[in-house]
């Protein structure tokens, strides 16, 4: 189990990625190198003297030396953590939760959708899927954003693109004057994804809304339920299910999820938070 105790990292690189977004690069301040971690953990980090955030690790898992995070500035701690600069201190306690069933998609198609931040989770599989590339069948990413301005990587996006076998679709909900790609939901997205229903793993990562959606419809194009993983947000504050503050029906998103089976969720997706 990971410890309690947060261990010292400190800021390698700090990047920004959007108006309110920022990738930070983090190392352990004594050299030594971190957990192993799956593609779909996340750690907590802790702002001494602010609080603590569950953030997902967005980084290659097979690089486990250099821990990275994209967090967006929301409240307090985040908005502490996207205004850290290299070399500042903070803590780390992880990884936790569960990971994305990659190593079960081999010989399938792999269909990745992410709506905004979204993209952060889903990321390490990507590396896990082009580090061992010739193992899986097509491989899709359909990504969608607000604006343009709020495209996470988007020079990591080219990259894939035009360098390596990944079939990439990105879509705005408003456009500006620049873009020249598709504009609307992720899900209007699907049609332009060629992939085989009976053969295909689905990972998806985003708003609940967009979650539903996109799970309905790719129901309806005859995907197994079991064979699409979604990653859940809500608001863990222990990662360990001791303070229930993550609770989503029976389960408990730190230590059940943060990635679950559809069909284990799915009854409780469509209840009305109050």
């Amino acid at each position: 189990m990971p410890g309690l105790v947060p261990a010292v990292f400190r800021v390698a690189r700090a990047r920004r990625e959007t108006h309110d977004t920022v990738t930070l690069e983090l190392r352990r301040r004594d050299g030594q190198t971190w957990h192993p971690f799956g593609a779909g953990q996340f750690n907590m980090l802790y702002v001494f003297g602010t609080g603590e955030v569950p953030i997902s690790i967005s980084g290659d898992p097979g690089r486990p030396d250099t821990v990275i995070h994209t967090i967006r500035a929301v409240r307090g701690v985040t908005r502490a953590l996207c205004a850290m600069k290299p070399g500042d201190i903070l803590g780390v306690r992880g990884p936790f939760g569960s990971s994305w069933p990659v190593d079960r998609a081999r010989g399938r198609d792999v269909l990745v959708v992410a709506g905004g931040i979204g993209l952060a989770p889903v990321r390490p599989i990507l590396y896990h899927l082009l580090t061992d590339r010739s193992r899986y069948g097509r491989v899709i990413l359909l990504y969608g954003a607000r604006t343009p301005k709020d495209l996470l990587y988007t020079k990591e996006l080219e990259k894939w693109r035009s360098q390596l076998d990944v079939d990439i679709h990105v879509t705005v909900d408003t456009a500006d004057r620049t873009w020249r790609g598709n504009v609307g939901t992720v899900a209007s997205l699907l049609p332009l994804a060629p992939f085989d229903p009976e053969h295909t793993a689905a990972f998806m990562c985003g708003p609940e809304v967009m979650m539903r959606f996109v799970a309905a419809n790719l129901r309806e194009r005859e995907v197994p339920a079991e064979d699409i993983s979604i990653s859940m947000e809500r608001n863990m504050k222990c990662a360990v299910g001791f303070c229930g503050h993550c609770q989503f029906g029976p389960l408990f998103v730190c230590k059940d999820g943060p990635v679950f089976p559809l069909p284990r969720v799915q009854p409780f997706l469509t209840v009305r938070e109050i």
